[in-house]
């Protein structure tokens, strides 16, 4: 079976994408910087550098992936995120996870998982 073809595309696309959903909605590019410094560990200057990169690399090679990332929970396009066995697949739809709570306007405490 091959890889999905989601693996080799850019983060850089990804992102910007991720940048417009949440701007629709008066949130921030800040605001993404931060859940992908909570998430994955990458900030500044190293999160530009890893725009480049793949998004199978950009997991695979995160600094500090968070290990309360398990906490999050639900559905990302009809798949519950918890049940994903594939690592990368995984740490990809969390991502797609806290993005889509801050573009519905949840609190940033709660989608970093600050109880």
């Amino acid at each position: 079976m091959s890889e999905p073809k989601i693996y080799q595309m850019k983060f850089g696309k990804i992102y910007l994408l991720y940048i417009k959903k949440v701007e629709r909605k008066d949130r921030t590019k800040e605001e993404v910087d931060t859940i992908i410094d909570w998430l994955t560990g990458y900030q500044d200057e190293v999160l530009t550098y890893a725009l480049e990169k793949t998004m199978i690399d950009f997991f695979r090679d995160a600094p500090k992936l968070n290990p309360n990332r398990d906490q999050i929970k639900g559905v990302v396009c009809g798949i519950r995120v918890e049940d994903i066995e594939e690592d990368v697949m995984r740490e990809i739809r969390y991502l797609d996870k806290l993005i889509d709570e801050l573009a519905k306007g949840k609190k940033m405490e709660k989608i970093l998982r600050k109880n």
